[in-house]
């Protein structure tokens, strides 16, 4: 597979990420956000087992099959509640308040938080451009949630969805990181279908609670295509685009990619959702992307050197 092919895998990996936004936009107003957390993965697991079934994926180059141990439980515990159940709770939660613009926008300040995470377990030092990058980004979120009104400081009015969203990231960063550290040896098919599965189950006590027999007929055809649209694109296509991204070009490259979900998502939620594209947004936006490819981009120099 050629690299140029590769790189529309990628653009179009982030396409189907950024579409998720505007599919949990359609689903929040008739799906409780634990049921919906449930449907999502629920689906994706669906799929991923037909894949390993029919399709042979989840076997490395020697056709060997990861095998689930004791030892491995309390790591799939960790990530199913941490990245898989608490990020999506809370990001489903958050676009109940806030637009699909923000919490795309917000999310997308992930790659620099795994990054100070990172750095302070590892006990690593960043560079002065890298703090730069970090200082930017924290700068556009910081105008994202206050709109650019500096008395939204002063008075600590924010809009709930955007806090919400912060809470989000930090989980799927504290996810990152952890996965990076204590996962070596669990293959990337294994580490993400084991995490769904541990968060389906987490999540089910929640689910009863929230009684979906009582709405689940009157759920709207275009809520399940969003659900479905969540599960089959954002999560299981777009996650092995990545991980073919990843064999092929490598992680740093691939990364980069991801900086364009917060851009495709902007221009799906005014398209799709007729949401508002202020001229602050694309300041704050730009702001926030510039940050996180500073950042990234001297952190693949320092890996090179």
């Amino acid at each position: 597979m050629k690299n140029s092919t590769v790189y529309g895998l990628m653009v179009l990996a982030a396409l189907f990420w950024a579409g998720a936004f505007i599919a949990g936009k359609f689903t929040v107003p008739y799906i409780p956000v634990a049921t919906l957390t449930f449907l999502r993965f629920f689906f994706a697991v669906v799929i991923m087992t037909l894949l390993f079934k029919v399709g042979g994926f989840g076997r490395d180059e020697n056709g060997e099959l990861f095998r689930l141990e004791k030892k491995h439980i309390p790591f799939f515990i960790f990530t199913g509640i941490v990245g898989m159940l608490g990020y999506h709770l809370l990001f489903f939660t958050s676009l109940k308040y806030t637009t699909a613009i923000n919490s795309s926008m917000i999310n997308a300040m992930n790659p620099i938080m795994t990054t100070i995470f990172a750095g302070i377990l590892l006990k690593s030092r960043f560079s002065k451009i890298q703090i730069f990058g970090i200082i930017m980004s924290f700068v556009g979120v910081v105008l994202t949630i206050t709109g650019a009104d500096v008395g939204v400081l002063t008075e600590l009015t924010f809009n709930k969805g955007d806090i919400v969203m912060v809470g989000a990231m930090l989980c799927w960063a504290v996810y990152g990181v952890f996965s990076k550290m204590k996962g070596a040896g669990i293959p990337a098919f294994w580490l993400t279908y084991y995490s769904f599965v541990s968060c389906m189950v987490f999540v089910s006590p929640l689910v009863l609670a929230e009684k979906p027999w009582t709405f689940i007929g009157n759920i709207p055809a275009s809520a399940w295509i969003s659900v479905l649209y969540m599960s089959v694109f954002a999560s299981v296509i777009g996650y092995m685009m990545q991980q073919v991204a990843i064999k092929k070009i490598g992680p740093s490259r691939t990364s980069i990619f991801i900086n364009l979900v917060p851009v495709f998502s902007m221009i799906l939620a005014v398209l799709i959702l007729g949401e508002t594209l202020e001229p602050v947004k694309l300041l704050t936006a730009a702001l926030i992307i510039a940050g996180v490819c500073i950042c990234q981009l001297s952190a693949n120099d320092r890996k090179d050197n």
